[in-house]
C-alpha cells in the first residue's frame, strides 16, 4: 500500500530524476547503449556516393533503374533493473539509507531508457527472487517500478546475487542491458554473472556507504550483521583494529574490480554521501569514451 510519505519520497524521485535524465543523462545513454543492430526500412534511387553493396538488384531489374536498400537502426531495447534488497541495503551513516539511493539510481536510469522508447523490468532479488515486473514502457511504468523498490518488504535478509542472474537468464531471451544494484555483499555469483554477461549488457551499480569502508575510533562498539543477525564485538579504538578492517576491505573492493575488468565488463560505483549523479555522467562519459577508441 502507498502511504502519504512514500507518494511524496516518490514524486520527490520522480521531479528530480526525470529531469536529470532529460539535462544530463539520456542523450549519453543512448549513445552507449546500442540497440539490436539495422533492420531494413525501404529503397530508393541510387546517389552518388551511396555503398554498392546495398544495391537491390531485384528491384533494380524490376524497374529498370538503380536503387539501393536503406536501413535503419532498431533502437528500442529492454533495460532489467536487477536490485539486491536483501538487509545490508537498509544500512545507511550519511546522507540516506541505501535502498533509498537504490530507488534513485533505478529511477534515473529508467527515466533516461524510457525516453530513448525502451522498455523497463524489474528483478528484486534477496537470497531469492522476491519480485518480478515485466518490462513495458511509459512514464507510469517507470513509477511503479520505483514504487516497488522503495515500498518492497523483502521476506527473506539474506543475499544471493546468482539467483538474480539466472532468473535474468531465463526471463530475458533477447539481448538486454541488465543493471546490477547492489552493495556487492556477497559471494558465489562471480560464474552466474559471466554467463549473464555473455548474452546481455551487464552494468554493475556499486552502492557504497562510507562507514563500511573503514571504522571510527569509538572504542568498543557493537556490531550487528543484518542479513545473519550475529552480534560481534569490535574494538574500534584499536588502530591495528581499524587498519586491519579498511585493508581487508580495500582487497575485497579491488577484487571486485578485478572481476568485472576480466569479464570487460562497464561497472560504476555509487556512494551515499556523494551526489550520485554526477557519478553516472562520468560513467557513461568514460564508456562513451572508450567505444570511440575501441
Amino acid at each position: 500500500m502507498l502511504t502519504k510519505d512514500l507518494i511524496k519520497k516518490v514524486r520527490q524521485i520522480e521531479i528530480y530524476t526525470s529531469r536529470m535524465a532529460n539535462d544530463q543523462i539520456a542523450g549519453q545513454y543512448q549513445s552507449v547503449f546500442k540497440g539490436r543492430g539495422m533492420a531494413f526500412s525501404e529503397v530508393r534511387q541510387y546517389q552518388m556516393g551511396d555503398d554498392v553493396r546495398f544495391i537491390d538488384w531485384n528491384v533494380s531489374a524490376r524497374m529498370q533503374e538503380v536503387y539501393v536498400k536503406l536501413f535503419t537502426e532498431e533502437r528500442e531495447m529492454t533495460v532489467m533493473l536487477v536490485v539486491d534488497v536483501s538487509a545490508s541495503e537498509q544500512f545507511g551513516s550519511v546522507g540516506q539509507p541505501k535502498n533509498e539511493l537504490v530507488a534513485e539510481v533505478a529511477a534515473l536510469i529508467a527515466f533516461s531508457a524510457i525516453k530513448n522508447n525502451d522498455r523497463v523490468g524489474l528483478i528484486i532479488v534477496s537470497d531469492r527472487v522476491e519480485r518480478f515486473v515485466p518490462p513495458k514502457k511509459g512514464k507510469k511504468h517507470v513509477l511503479r517500478v520505483i514504487s516497488e523498490i522503495l515500498n518492497f518488504q523483502p521476506e527473506h535478509p539474506g543475499t544471493d546475487l546468482e539467483v538474480g542472474l539466472e532468473f535474468l537468464g531465463k526471463i530475458a531471451r533477447r539481448r538486454s542491458i541488465a543493471f546490477l544494484i547492489s552493495d556487492f555483499v556477497a559471494s558465489g555469483y562471480e560464474h552466474a554473472l559471466r554467463v549473464a554477461n555473455q548474452r546481455h549488457d551487464v552494468v554493475p551499480v556499486v552502492i557504497v556507504d562510507p562507514r563500511e569502508l573503514e571504522l571510527p575510533a569509538a572504542g568498543v562498539v557493537w556490531f550487528e550483521d543484518l542479513e545473519t543477525g550475529a552480534v560481534l564485538p569490535v574494538d574500534t579504538g584499536s588502530s591495528k583494529v581499524r587498519e586491519a578492517y579498511r585493508l581487508h576491505v580495500a582487497r575485497q573492493r579491488a577484487a571486485r574490480e578485478t572481476m568485472f575488468r576480466r569479464m570487460r565488463m562497464d561497472s560504476v560505483t555509487v556512494r551515499t554521501d556523494q551526489p550520485y549523479v554526477k557519478a553516472l555522467v562520468d560513467f557513461f562519459a568514460e564508456r562513451a569514451r572508450r567505444l570511440r577508441f575501441a
